[in-house]
Formats: C-alpha cells, structure tokens, sequence
C-alpha cells in the first residue's frame, strides 16, 4: 500500500528503475544500475578509472581498513573499490564507515559519484537497512534535489518504502530543497496507516498528523479512521472522543468510517463489549437508511465472536440491535442481515443458521431476506434438503417466499436430482398460495423427465392435478405415458392413459404414438390391435375433436400391425389413409412382410381362416407382392 500511494502521487514521472535486480548483480551493486537513471548533461561524463584486479579474497578487516584510509585522505576510487570488495563477499563495513562513504559519494557533487551513493543506498536498503542513517538518505536526497536528478530520488523513496526503512516525512520534505518530495493526502494517509496498523505506534502517528498540518493537508475520513483504530487498540477512550469532535470541525457528519474502524479495533483486542457498544452506538445516531457497515467490517464482528464469545453472543447482539432498529429500515441494511451475511461469505453456514435458531428459541426472528442469504448457500452447496427443511421453518414463522426464490430452490433441488426436496418446496409453495407455480412446476416435470422417473412424473401429476393454479393439459401425461413406454414399463403407461381419460383429458395421437412404439419394441403387436380398436373410433378430421390421423400415425399402425400379422386391421388403416388422403411409402411395409412372413402360403390360409387369406392377398396387392 505504501508504494501505491507513491506511486499515485509520482504518476507524472518516467520509471526508470525498479529495486527487483536478480541476486548476481546484488553482490556487484547493480552494476551502477541502468545509464538512463541518471540523465547525464550534453558534457560527457570522465572516463570510469581502470585499477588492477585486487587480490583474492582478501581480509574483511583490510578492507574495511583500506576503505577508511581512502575516505580520510579523500581516495573516493579506492573507497569505492574497497566497499564494492567487502559488499561482494557479504561483508558490511561499520555502520559509522558505510554512511561516511555514501555522505562522500554524495558530497562530491558531480553525477558518476552521485550514482555510485544512490548505489550503494539501495543495495543496502535490500540487504541491510539497519546500516543506514536518516541523515544520510537526507544528504543523498538533497545531492540529488541539487543535481536536479528526481527520477532516482523517486526510485529511491520506493526502494525505501518496499523495505519497510521508515523516514520520517518532515525530515524528506520540510526543506524547501526538496519541494518535489513533498507528500500529498493519499501518501499521508499511507504513512499514517503504517504508523497505526503495522508499528501501532501512537508517537509515530502523531508526527504524520503534525507534519500534514505543517503541509496545510486537510485529513479525510480514513485519516480519522486510522486514527481512531490505533486509539481504540490502545484503550485511549479521550482521545477518540476528541478525535470524533474534530470530524465535527471538519464537517464530516457520518461516522460510519470511523465506527468500523473503532469495530476492527475492538475486535482485535478481543474487547467484544466495546464492538457491542460501537454498533448500538451507531444505531441510535443512525437514520432510517442505517449506517450499511462493510461486509469486511462484519465478518471481523463474526469471526471475533467466535473466537471469543459464541453463537448465543452473536444472536444476543443482532436481537439487541433490532431493538434500536428502526421499522422503517430495509432489511439488507440491519445488523442481523450484515452478520449472517458474513457468517454465509466466510463459510460459517452452519453458524448462521444456528444464530437464527438460537434467535428462535428466545422468540425472536429476523426478516425474509437474511433467510434468503442462507438459502442461496444451500443452493449453492448442493445441500438442497436442508434448504427445504429451512423453507418450512421460514414458512412457521408466518414469512412467505416469492415465486422466483422459490424456483431457484426448486432447480438447484432438481438438478442435485433430490427429487424429494423439490416435492416438499413446491408443496410449500402451494400452502402459501403462491400465485405463479408454473416455472416450478416445469422444473420438475422437465427435469424428472430427463432422469426417467415416470413414477414419480406420476405421482406428482396426480397430487396437483385439480390445483386450478397450474394448467395441467395432455402434454403431461403424454409425457408419463413416453417415459414409462421408453423404460419398458408398458403396463405402467396403459394404467396412466385409463387415468387421464378417467380425469377427461383426451389422449391424442402423440398418446397412442408412444403407445404404439412401445408396444412394438416389445412386440407385443395385439396390443397394439387393441390401441387400432380404441382409435379408430376416435378418429376425426377436427384435431380439438378428436386423434388426428397423420402420416406418423398410419406408418407406426402399419408397420407394427404388419409384423404381427393382423392384415384385416392392416388393410383397415389402409383404407382409413386412402380416405384421409394421406401419403403411404408401401416400401417400408414391404420389408416388414418379406422379414416376418416370407414362408407364409395362402393356400394353408384357406384351409383354415378364410377372412385373413382374403386380408394378406388384398395386403400383397395393395403392396404389389403379388407381382
């Protein structure tokens, strides 16, 4: 967050440099870094001396030694080389050595040196802050203000910052040398945040404020916010009480910033108390609209409660809070709706629904939509029977769902494939004459269609049949009657075509359709005669009237008829298409002859059954057999 904030107040900048060098050009010093860090004057700069090689792996204390002989007798080659030596082999000089090297470096005043100070303070910011002194970075960032060089200034302050070497700002920028550096409010309220959430420091935060008042840096809310944290965290109870009289002078008149702050506070030093008092507090200076805390800000209450106090705590706070509520409030921005939100958002669904049990037991309850926030939980967690045991729960306490919840419910129980879930929520959802069910009722039937499960197609058609809300037609059962002949279950599908013709409705020629197809997979084809029986007496030109004879029909009498052997019905369909004038392909039964009764001899027939003689020798005419 720190380099953010710096890097939003340096936008205008070019990037020249970023302190993530690989480990190799570390032990070297970065090489000198890029050329471009330090945009040179038109004059070439002197020319970079060539010295022997040292010795091998010489002694870190005659380093060290021959780098504080160079610096006293101003040898600034020799200094630089001995440093570089000793930074090599992962070796620091002295602290009171390595800032006299980079205060000389700095002093010297021309751009090469001031690139080997810039150097050597980076590297040591990544590997050893500790060495350096704010008075140094101060002398270095001065040269630099002076050589007019403030992209490695920048590059140096978020090196600074990245590795957490905290200077204090007045010392950077309260020269008027350095009037670039100065902050603005986003890089204040950085630094404040530092001070207050990471060192928790009092003195150092107070110093952020002086410095933004000699700055004339007018604070917002979050300012107050981090402050009133690190007081809340202290136990300093005057100061937030003075610090909420400056928002005051300030003009800011919400204080829902600085109440969730003084929240997490609380709920980090485990003082639960106090976060009970912070929201209460809230709610009596809230309006009608609430004071809409973050969910960050609740799940903090949820998890510190957990920790340190438990469920009953938490429903003992939200019933408390209703109290204080006032009626008028929107549901999703109580107390109760923000902590059992949070409760679902941290994966305490369990919890959540405990509190509200708890809240029950003591007779109290919470409005629709905080249910509705466990249920979509459930939905989402696949753990649909549980949703409808809430529902039921939800329905007892007199709080009714709307049509478009409950279809969620519904489809997520369904394609979990809890077909009993699904049954027990639009059963609720009839008890609480809920006026739209049709999509409910589509998502069930569509989806038990799509599992097989005729039988309960069934049951469920016949449990909400005379239901006036829903529109219960001939499709349905068609659809029972096709699922139960596409699994086998023929006797199945011929009892539900009694009972939709037991409850007038008219079966159609999809009806018999399925019928006729599922017969004759099983082949059993004198069912099928008998189907012939009841349809032609139902046949009729007016569809609304009666079965409609179309061409799927004939093809799917004929051929079954045709393999069973039953020609007189055959040549009956025959005769009825003739009459209807619908189109028959004669191939297709040819071939069902020629497979089933090739071997047949009509003069057996004779002797035997006259009738079906005369039936297969009009068949074979019609069919052109004969030729």
């Amino acid at each position: 967050m720190w380099r953010r904030a710096v890097a939003v107040r340096f936008a205008p900048q070019r990037r020249f440099f970023s302190t993530s060098e690989s480990e190799s050009e570390s032990q070297t010093l970065y090489s000198f870094l890029q050329p471009s860090l330090f945009s040179l004057k038109p004059t070439p700069s002197p020319p970079r001396p060539q010295f022997p090689k040292p010795l091998q792996n010489p002694a870190p204390e005659d380093l060290e030694s021959a780098l504080h002989t160079s610096l006293s007798t101003n040898n600034t080659d020799e200094a630089w080389k001995s440093f570089k030596a000793l930074t090599t082999n992962s070796t620091f000089p002295s602290k009171s050595l390595t800032n006299s090297l980079i205060t000389h470096l700095a002093s010297l005043h021309d751009l090469y040196n001031l690139k080997r100070a810039f150097a050597s303070a980076a590297f040591l910011l990544e590997k050893n802050p500790a060495l350096l002194d704010f008075g140094t970075v101060q002398t270095l960032l001065g040269s630099m203000s002076s050589a007019n060089t403030a992209a490695p200034a920048f590059a140096l302050i978020k090196c600074m910052l990245k590795n957490r070497y905290f200077m204090p700002f007045y010392m950077i920028a309260i020269d008027e040398k350095l009037e670039f550096l100065k902050p603005d409010l986003d890089a204040c309220n950085v630094a404040l945040e530092g001070c207050c959430h990471d060192l928790e420091s009092v003195s150092e935060a107070e110093k952020v404020v002086e410095m933004m008042s000699v700055f004339g840096i007018r604070p917002d809310e979050s300012s107050f916010g981090f402050l009133a944290y690190l007081y809340a965290l202290k136990g300093l109870e005057e100061k937030i009480v003075e610090l909420e009289g400056l928002m005051g002078g300030f003009g800011f008149s919400s204080k829902r910033v600085i109440y969730s702050y003084l929240i997490n506070a609380y709920v980090k030093s485990g003082n639960l108390e106090y976060v009970s008092r912070t929201i209460f507090r809230s709610l009596r200076e809230a309006d009608e609209q609430g004071l809409n805390f973050s969910e960050e800000t609740y799940c903090e209450v949820v998890k510190g409660f957990l920790k340190n106090g438990g469920i009953k705590d938490l429903a003992s706070l939200i019933i408390e809070a209703q109290n204080l509520e006032v009626s008028s409030m929107a549901v999703d921005r109580s107390i109760g709706y923000g902590i059992i939100s949070a409760c679902v958002s941290l994966g305490f669904l369990d919890k959540a629904h405990s509190i509200l049990d708890e809240m029950n037991v003591q007779g109290v309850s919470v409005g629709l939509g905080v249910y509705v926030s466990i249920l979509k939980a459930f939905c989402k967690e696949h753990r649909t029977a549980e949703a409808a045991q809430l529902v039921t729960e939800i329905s007892s306490l007199g709080l009714q769902l709307d049509a478009g919840c409950y279809d969620t419910l519904i489809e997520a129980s369904m394609s979990s494939q809890d077909f009993q879930s699904a049954f027990s929520l639009f059963r609720d959802m009839r008890e609480a004459r809920t006026p739209d069910m049709k999509g409910s009722y589509l998502t069930i039937m569509t989806g038990l269609t799509e599992n097989n499960r005729p039988e309960l197609m069934a049951a469920f058609l016949d449990e909400i049949v005379e239901d006036p809300r829903i529109e219960v037609g001939t499709h349905d059962w068609n659809s029972i009657i096709h699922a139960f002949c596409k699994v086998g279950r023929l006797e199945d599908a011929r009892r539900t075509l009694r009972r939709m013709i037991f409850l007038q409705f008219e079966p159609n020629d999809q009806t018999y359709l399925s019928l006729i197809n599922g017969y004759a997979s099983a082949e059993k084809y004198f069912s099928v005669l008998m189907l012939w029986n009841e349809v032609k007496r139902r046949i009729s030109a007016d569809e609304e009237k009666g079965v409609k004879f179309d061409h799927n029909l004939v093809d799917a009498f004929l051929y079954a008829l045709v393999k069973g052997g039953f020609f007189d019905a055959v040549m009956q369909v025959v005769e009825k298409s003739q009459e209807m004038k619908i189109f028959v392909d004669k191939w297709r039964y040819k071939q069902a002859f020629m497979e089933v009764h090739k071997k047949l001899r009509v003069a057996k027939l004779r002797k035997r059954n006259v009738r079906k003689m005369e039936a297969v020798i009009a068949f074979k005419n019609w069919a052109g057999l004969n030729a």
